[in-house]
């Protein structure tokens, strides 16, 4: 199966599923945060908080610890809401952490170290969510607030400052985390990108094969070892004869070929030939293969065998168009000798009136089949269509006067009328005027009655807007019989004793190849019609859609 080579997910996505990795983190983030208020609450407003951490400054530590607590409690809330900033939320968060904690440093007394620690996490959670700048920014922050805090306390009467050591390992730790931490969620979210994208290119691909599989004309089965259907293609849910999709049994959907699997499973020859598996559908050819290495799951093609003759008819009938090329080509030599010794022959004075009538009938049946070797040769010869936009309604008054300027019609007429304007068609121009002129040539030899001149009219018009464009000519001659119109479009099929019976074949041919339609109509009142209706300019798009494979369950 093809791979695809794009990422397959859109940006906006990426930038969406990155977004939301990042409120995640965020939300732990305050999360502790609140923690963190908790803790400093309990210690000062709590009996054993207060014999564990006393105070030095009762009324500041109970300010602080009151205002932490709502602080963490309204970034928690504002976390929450999605149309915020998100690394403003951060920034203002990890400002509010650094401050509330130097506070709690300086008013506690025992705890300072535990406070100092726990800020740790604070500035590295802060660094996963900021640029490196702002988290750096932080740390320094974090260590100026501990030193100055320490200055404050060095100075201070009645405070036993801690050690100026400690204080600037913290201002150092603060830094590394905030770098370690920076690098971490950056590794982390192009990891977590770069499995989005992995994710994303495996679900491409896997419909990818299940769009392949699914249109595929060979019918597709995937049976397990008990012997149920875990997946089937319309392929070969048709060739199954539309079974429900309820039945998952083999055996009940077609016990001939669960009789095969078994026999391929477990016995090393298996019976050959074609089995129908379902009234009115055709009969198919099963192939089966192992799915996985395990004897788990079973893969089971049904090959249509009329598909398999229609392909071999088809090349056969190419083979043939070939074959009958070369010996058309083959033909024209002798013919020319032929018709030219029947020319000199029927040029000397001596020859008998019987045996001129004899010369004249050569020459008749050489013209013959002379057309009948250009037909074929022009047959073996046509051009790939090329189709454009014609605009018919121009097109059909073009043809009309290059055609009365090339032909002479003598008293036969012959005009054009357009319906529309303008008429767009997608057609191949000159296989449409190679149809149209065979039509018009056709009226023109057959299309009157007898004594009198043809009258031949060429039509563009479109009956609605939502229907195809058409092309008709129309004669009043006696037109042609039931019986025989059934076979006017078939090869060599003809009335006339000097026609070839090629030049409907041919025009159908080119019709066939414009993705056009032609067929014969009989008038009221006698003559008739050739219709040629055309595509449509939007009528080359097709709808793709797909439908789901049918699963298990």
């Amino acid at each position: 199966m093809p791979a695809s080579h794009s990422s397959g997910l859109p940006s906006s996505r990426l930038e969406f599923s990155g977004e939301a990795a990042l409120r995640r983190e965020l939300y732990f983030f305050t999360l502790y945060r609140l923690l963190q208020a908790v803790l400093l609450a309990f210690a000062v407003f709590s009996p054993i908080g207060s014999a564990l951490a006393p105070a030095r400054e009762v009324g500041l530590a109970n300010a602080v610890a009151s205002l932490y607590l709502a602080v963490a409690f309204a970034l928690f809330v504002t976390g929450l809401d999605r149309r915020l900033g998100l690394r403003r939320q951060a920034a203002v968060g990890a400002v509010a952490d650094i401050a509330m904690a130097t506070l709690a440093i300086h008013a506690l007394q025992g705890p300072e170290t535990a406070i100092a620690l726990m800020l740790v996490v604070n500035i590295g959670a802060a660094a996963l969510l900021l640029p490196l700048r702002t988290g750096l920014g932080l740390a320094l922050l974090a260590g100026v607030a501990l030193v100055a805090e320490y200055l404050v306390s060095h100075f201070g009467a009645s405070m036993q400052p801690r050690g100026f050591t400690e204080t600037l390992m913290f201002a150092v730790t603060y830094l590394a985390a905030a770098v370690l931490c920076h690098l971490l969620g950056a590794q982390m979210r192009e990891t977590h990108a770069l499995a989005e994208r992995r994710g994303a290119d495996l679900a491409n691909l896997s419909q990818l094969n299940e769009l392949i599989i699914r249109r595929m004309r060979t019918g597709v089965l995937v049976v397990d070892a008990g012997n149920r259907i875990q997946l089937f293609n319309e392929a070969a849910w048709h060739l199954l004869g539309n079974p429900s999709p309820q039945q998952r049994d083999l055996a009940d959907v077609a016990p001939e070929l669960s009789r095969r699997l078994y026999h391929w499973r477990f016995e090393t020859e298996i019976e050959p030939g074609a089995v129908q598996l379902a009234e009115d559908r055709p009969e198919v050819i099963p192939r089966f293969a192992r799915l996985t290495v395990t004897d788990d799951l079973f893969l089971i093609f049904l090959d249509d065998t009329s598909l398999l003759s229609r392909r071999a008819e088809e090349l056969t009938l190419s083979t043939l168009g070939r074959l009958s090329a070369s010996i058309a080509h083959e033909i024209r030599n002798p013919l020319a000798a032929i018709s030219y010794a029947a020319q000199l022959l029927d040029e000397s004075e001596d020859l008998p009136d019987t045996d001129r009538r004899l010369v004249e009938i050569i020459n008749n049946h050489c013209q013959r089949m002379n057309s009948i070797v250009e037909d074929v040769l022009s047959l073996s010869r046509r051009e790939r269509a090329r189709p454009e936009e014609v605009d018919l309604a121009h097109w059909v008054y073009t043809f009309v006067d290059d055609f009365r300027s090339t032909h002479y019609l003598n008293d036969h007429d012959v005009k054009a009328i357009a319906q529309n304007r303008h008429l767009p068609a997608m057609v191949d121009p000159q296989h449409l005027f190679q149809v149209v002129a065979n039509l018009v040539q056709n009226a023109i030899s057959y299309g009157h009655l007898p004594g009198q001149p043809a009258r031949i009219t060429v039509i563009a018009r479109q009956p609605s807007e939502s229907a195809a464009p058409m092309l008709e000519v129309i004669d009043r001659g006696p037109g042609i019989p039931p019986k025989v119109a059934a076979s006017i479009f078939e090869p060599f099929f003809t009335t006339h004793e000097h026609g070839t019976g090629l030049g409907l074949y041919l025009a159908r041919q080119l019709c066939e190849a414009n993705q056009a339609s032609i067929e014969y109509l009989a008038l009221p009142g006698g003559g008739s019609c050739f219709r040629i209706t055309l595509a449509k300019p939007s009528a080359l798009a097709r709808d793709a859609t797909p439908r789901p494979l049918a699963a298990n369950g």
